[in-house]
């Protein structure tokens, strides 16, 4: 797991499935953060498609049709999750 996704720029986005979005337009790399703290990111996604992905009415729907099993990707960062001690 690599953890570079620091120095893009998000972008907070309305869905219930993601909590934000990055593009480096240069590099054709999407990045998604999902509710749970998961950071992916996505190769070769061009730049149309982020527009896409951006007015759409629903992000997760949109994911689920054109990003989802259709680009190479990666885990970037996971969420931590933390326990209690009782």
């Amino acid at each position: 797991m690599v953890s570079r996704a620091k120095s893009v720029n998000w972008v907070s986005v309305d869905s219930s499935v993601f909590t934000s979005a990055a593009y480096l337009h240069g590099k054709r790399l999407l990045y998604l953060r999902f509710h749970s703290g998961d950071i992916y990111r996505y190769f070769d996604f061009p730049p149309d498609q982020y527009d896409e992905f951006l007015a759409a009415d629903s992000k997760g729907e949109y994911f689920a049709y054109n990003i989802r099993d259709k680009f190479r990707y990666e885990q970037v960062r996971e969420a931590q999750r933390f326990t209690t001690a009782r």
